[in-house]
């Protein structure tokens, strides 16, 4: 199981108060990539004295550490994950909001052959596909 996001706050010698604790223990439950506001509500439900300014503080804190990732998908408030070693792209539903992670090494091979054609070496990208679900029903019987 990879590190907690407390663990890698630690191992970078990042301060953990009480309330850092609560939030990077929050955010590694997360199966989302969420924003601050409703990162800020799952923290409430645990200890209500934390406020949304310190959630926004700490948010800053582990983003600046290197521990989360920022996101700043179209039509919406930045949205954030714990820092993954792993590569990984992203599906985003333009109605719901829901982000699915995925990887595909054919993508990732075309992404290398795009930059070795005009001349360059891929040294990091990302990738954000934006779309909507064609027949929800109708997937949902093919793939659960």
């Amino acid at each position: 199981m990879s590190e907690s996001i407390e663990q890698k706050c630690l191992a970078k010698g990042v301060k953990l108060t009480d309330q850092r604790k609560i939030i990077a223990k929050v955010m590694s439950e997360s199966q989302d990539h969420p924003n601050v506001d409703e990162l800020y509500k799952r923290v409430s439900k645990v200890d209500s004295k934390i406020s949304i300014a310190t959630v926004y503080r700490t948010v800053k804190l582990f983003e600046e550490s290197g521990i989360l990732a920022k996101h700043e998908f179209k039509g919406g408030k930045a949205r954030y994950e714990e820092l993954s070693e792993s590569h990984h792209d992203h599906l985003i539903d333009v109605k719901t909001g829901e982000i699915i992670e995925f990887v595909n090494e054919e993508i990732e091979i075309l992404q290398k052959k795009v930059a070795e054609k005009y001349g360059y070496e891929l040294v990091d990208h990302k990738l954000e596909l934006y779309g909507v679900k064609k027949n929800p029903n109708k997937w949902k019987k093919k793939y659960l």
